[in-house]
């Protein structure tokens, strides 16, 4: 996907990209090749895959959500997909990564100062601590997470940090109706419901891509998340 093209494919969904912002997903793109020679951030390092696998994307969640100056906060977010791409093209929302590598904060903090991003805040921690900790424990409007789990193990991830009335958006690919059938008794244990499962195909490459948002209706009772490492060998059954 070349750049042009990106660019006409968020025209016809009603964004606007500025020069600015054209030129922000430019040095993106630039520091990601760079840095990659130094740490592992991502496999991806073609041009036109990085604009369509990474940056269209990260923003898929728009064709279906409604972004404004929400409080968002990226699990696990690697290089910084979605949750950075998205900060671009909605300037208003005020973004929080968690991710448990310090080098690849170290990425992101020097990624963000490049792009004269503000309101955006990143924390080394393992997610199953963080979301036991009270300055974020359900205190984000959305929770975004993309590549990082199944479901009955990403929702112990994330729901502890959505807010009550908020939403967990999980960027997923094939295979994710099953991987909600099985997750559907932790999705309601942690205080989750299931609002819709967007499907919809890759351009280009025709993948299978799904947006699956989840409500938060009632507190995530308190001994979630467990101790690091636990969701995953044991998910919730």
């Amino acid at each position: 996907m070349s750049q042009e093209l990106f660019s006409s494919l968020l025209s016809e969904n009603g964004i606007t990209l500025s020069s600015i912002q054209n030129e922000q997903f430019n040095r993106y793109f630039e520091l990601l090749i760079e840095w990659n020679e130094k740490m592992n951030l991502t496999a991806i390092t073609n041009r036109d895959d990085v604009y369509l696998k990474h940056f269209y994307d990260s923003f898929t969640p728009g064709l279906y959500y409604s972004f404004s100056d929400q409080r968002i906060v990226d699990i696990g977010a690697g290089a910084g997909f979605p949750s950075l791409p998205l900060k671009i093209i909605y300037p208003d929302l005020h973004v929080s990564i968690v991710d448990s590598l310090n080098k690849r904060i170290g990425f992101l903090t020097y990624l963000a100062e490049e792009l004269g991003l503000t309101n955006v805040s990143f924390y080394h921690d393992r997610a199953e601590i963080a979301g036991k900790n009270n300055y974020h424990r359900e205190k984000y409007d959305i929770v975004i997470a993309r590549a990082v789990a199944r479901m009955s193990v990403l929702s112990e991830l994330c729901m502890p940090f959505v807010k009550n009335g908020g939403d967990f958006l999980a960027l997923k690919g094939a295979g994710t109706a099953e991987e909600l059938k099985d997750a559907n008794k932790a999705i309601a244990v942690l205080g989750g419901e299931i609002v819709a499962n967007h499907a919809f195909q890759l351009p280009k490459e025709n993948s299978d891509r799904h947006i699956v948002q989840i409500r938060k209706v009632k507190a995530t009772p308190k001994k979630y998340p467990r101790k690091p490492g636990t969701p995953n060998k044991q998910p919730i059954e």
